[in-house]
């Protein structure tokens, strides 16, 4: 990455967040970042305004995104590359949208913290950018479902949640305001697809273990879950590592499904 920086060839994006505090990662960004990165807000850059159907963090619509690129001064084809403070568990988030949006991104692997490890240079303050043109996006509908895509059983979709297991099996929940998971769901915390240090696991061991948690399910039967649509992300990201590309995100997640007192809950494992 360093490399690539210095010839101009990608964009560089900061998307370190704390759910606890809101603009600890900005703080933590003009503390010191990757050179050259812009800061990208979960909540203001990646997501939408919350509405009394939505979950806790809604799809951005593709024109607000696109001028937030083009304001950090991304242009089409230029690849982005993504890092949080190591697990990439936010930055999978902006991956995945720019992906849904038909251009190139990647994860730093490891994030802030290999960077850091390293030893690689950091910068302080703000970064300038040169706004550019806003970019005429296209989302790509086929990478999402909706909460009644789930709900009709002739869809056949698999449900892998990507939250902490006491949050799946409803023994604790700390952020909404119900606890269980969607029924039918397989739990897959994100944090299965690393290693101890934080960087991802290879392709060979992700491909056998998401085969065994799926039991023969095609990836394109596969819709991925959290609390909001943002650690989704993360799993289907190490999906695609593995080879098994075409699973599709489930945006609203736990969240959203439960804004609906129709729609069924189950808890236990």
């Amino acid at each position: 990455l360093n490399d690539l920086i210095g010839k101009d060839q990608v964009i560089v994006f900061d998307c370190r967040f704390d759910f606890a505090d809101t603009e600890k990662g900005r703080r933590d960004w003009r503390s010191g970042h990757i050179p050259g990165a812009r800061y990208a807000h979960l909540d203001h850059d990646l997501s939408s305004p919350i509405e009394p159907h939505t979950g806790r963090h809604p799809l951005p619509d593709t024109a607000g995104f696109a001028r937030f690129l083009a304001d950090a001064g991304w242009t089409p084809g230029l690849q982005v590359v993504a890092y949080d403070e190591g697990p990439n568990a936010v930055a999978a988030r902006l991956w995945w949208l720019m992906v849904y949006h038909g251009q190139p991104a990647a994860l730093l692997d490891g994030g802030f913290a290999a960077w850091k490890a390293a030893g690689l240079p950091l910068q302080e303050g703000e970064t300038p950018a040169e706004p550019q043109a806003v970019a005429d996006l296209a989302p790509r509908a086929e990478m999402t479902v909706e909460a009644e895509d789930i709900q009709n059983s002739s869809a056949r979709l698999t449900v892998l949640d990507a939250r902490a297991s006491e949050r799946f099996t409803g023994k604790v929940e700390n952020l909404d305001s119900k606890a269980g998971h969607i029924p039918g769901a397989i739990n897959r915390p994100f944090g299965a697809n690393l290693q101890m240090n934080g960087r991802f696991k290879d392709p060979e061991t992700l491909l056998r273990e998401f085969e065994s948690a799926l039991g023969g399910t095609a990836p394109g039967q596969v819709a991925h879950s959290c609390g909001s649509g943002v650690t989704a992300c993360h799993n289907l990201f190490a999906m695609q590592r593995a080879g098994l590309d075409g699973s599709r995100l489930y945006a609203g997640s736990w969240s959203e499904w439960i804004r609906d007192p129709q729609r069924p809950i189950t808890t236990g494992p």
